[in-house]
C-alpha cells in the first residue's frame, strides 16, 4: 500500500475506505457481519484511512465504525467524520454535535475533520455562526488533528472558500468525466498550487465507471485484460501527486478486493493510458443523460420519489441501451417512486450537489421510458 504526505506528519493509505454505502440488509439497516469482514480486511491489507460522516446510513454508520475500529490500536488508523452543517442553527448546535460524534465513535479525537458538503450558503453560515473558529480552538485543543471541507458547488465558490485560510486539507468530487464540473481541473491546479492536500470522493462517478458499454470498455480490457474496468478510474486519480487519498465506498468484499488490487502494488498511468482514459471519458460524456451520482442528498422527496433510482436507470439504460430490462425495472417501480409522480416542487434542486435540473430531467425519463 502506498502512504502520502500530509500535513502535520500525517501519512495515510492512498486508498481510503468511505462508509456511506456499506452492505444492507433487506430492512435497510447495515449487514455488520459483512460490512465488518471488509473493513477488517482492507485494514489487514494497509488501508489507515477511514471516513464516516453523521448521517450516513441514516445516522448508524459512525457508531458502526466506531465499534469495530475500537479493536485495533488508536494510533493505527485514521478516522475522519464531517459536520453537518444543515443539521446547525447556532455554534451551541455545532458544540453539541461534535462531542455527540466523539462520543459515537467512541474515540477522545478526530483525525480528519471536516465541513460537510460545502455549497455557497453552508459557507456562509459556517462563517456567520463561528463555526470555522470553533473547529479551529477544536485544533488547538487537540480534539481535531487536521481541519477541512468537502465541497459540491462551482469553481467559483471552491476558490473563494481555499483561499480564505490555511486549510490541513479539502476534499471533492473528482473522476476522468467530471473535470470540468464544480471544482474540476481548476480545483485541483489552485489546490495543488496553494499546498492544500487533496482527498478524492466519487473517483467512480457513484459507481458509474465501473461498467461500460463493450465498445467503450473494449479498448481497455484490450491493452489490460486482468484489470477491471474501475481499476482505470481509480488510477487516473490517484496519479496525480497532490492527490493523498482516494475514498471508495466499497458495498462489497469483491470491491474491497478488487481496489486493493489496484492499490497495493500503485502504477500511475503512463502516457499512453491516459490518451486511452480520455477517449473513454469522450465518449461517456456523449451518451450520459445527466450527472447524478446516487448520493441521495436530494432525498426524501416530499411525494415519495426516488429521484436517485430513476436517474439510475435512466442514465443506465442511454449507456447501455437495455430495452427489456429498463423496462421491467421502471414498470415494477412503486407507483410514488416513479418519476412521474413528480409535482414540480423544486424542494430537491436546492439539495442537489450537482446542480441538476431535476424536474426536467424526471418529466424527460419517464417520457422516454414510458415509450419503450
Amino acid at each position: 500500500m502506498e502512504y502520502r504526505e500530509m500535513k502535520h506528519g500525517y501519512t495515510p493509505s492512498l486508498l481510503g475506505f468511505g462508509c456511506m454505502r456499506f452492505p444492507t440488509n433487506k430492512d435497510g439497516s447495515i449487514d455488520e457481519k459483512q460490512a465488518t469482514k471488509m473493513l477488517d480486511t482492507a485494514i489487514a491489507h494497509g488501508v489507515t484511512y477511514i471516513d464516516t460522516a453523521f448521517p450516513y446510513h441514516h445516522g448508524d454508520s459512525e457508531p458502526f465504525v466506531g465499534r469495530v475500529l475500537k479493536k485495533y490500536p488508536r494510533d493505527s488508523f485514521y478516522l475522519t467524520t464531517k459536520l453537518p452543517l444543515w443539521d446547525l442553527t447556532s455554534l451551541d448546535d455545532a458544540k453539541v454535535m461534535f462531542e455527540k460524534q466523539l462520543a459515537r465513535l467512541d474515540v477522545d479525537y478526530v483525525d480528519f475533520y471536516l465541513l460537510h458538503a460545502l455549497d455557497k450558503a453552508k459557507w456562509e453560515k459556517a462563517k456567520q455562526l463561528g463555526i470555522v473558529s470553533y473547529c479551529e480552538e477544536l485544533m488547538q485543543a487537540g480534539k481535531i488533528r487536521n481541519f477541512g471541507f468537502s465541497f459540491h458547488d462551482s469553481y467559483e465558490v471552491f476558490e473563494e472558500i481555499l483561499t480564505y485560510r490555511a486549510w490541513d486539507f479539502c476534499q471533492i468530487q473528482y473522476n476522468y468525466v467530471d473535470t470540468d464540473v464544480q471544482a474540476g481541473d481548476r480545483g485541483y491546479a489552485l489546490a495543488e498550487q496553494l499546498g492544500i492536500p487533496m482527498v478524492i470522493m466519487e473517483p467512480i462517478k457513484g459507481g458509474s465507471l465501473s461498467y461500460l458499454p463493450e465498445d467503450i470498455a473494449a479498448e481497455m480490457k484490450a491493452y489490460a485484460p486482468e484489470k477491471s474496468i474501475s481499476s482505470w478510474a481509480l488510477r487516473w486519480v490517484a496519479s496525480k501527486p497532490n492527490v493523498k487519498v482516494v475514498l471508495s465506498g466499497m458495498s462489497s468484499m469483491e470491491q474491497v478486493l478488487d481496489n486493493l488490487s489496484t492499490f497495493e502494488q500503485f502504477t500511475p498511468l503512463q502516457e499512453e493510458e491516459r490518451q486511452l482514459v480520455e477517449r473513454a471519458a469522450k465518449k461517456i460524456k456523449e451518451r450520459t443523460r445527466n450527472g447524478c451520482t446516487g448520493c441521495s442528498y436530494c432525498m426524501p422527496c416530499p411525494f415519495g420519489v426516488d429521484i436517485p433510482k430513476n436517474f439510475k436507470l435512466w442514465n443506465e439504460y442511454a449507456k447501455y441501451a437495455f430495452v427489456q430490462k429498463t423496462k421491467d425495472a421502471y414498470t415494477s417501480m412503486k407507483e410514488e417512486e416513479k418519476a412521474s409522480h413528480c409535482q414540480q416542487c423544486g424542494k430537491c434542486e436546492t439539495l442537489c450537489p450537482q446542480a441538476l435540473t431535476i424536474r426536467k430531467d424526471l418529466k424527460c425519463l419517464d417520457e422516454e421510458l414510458t415509450n419503450l
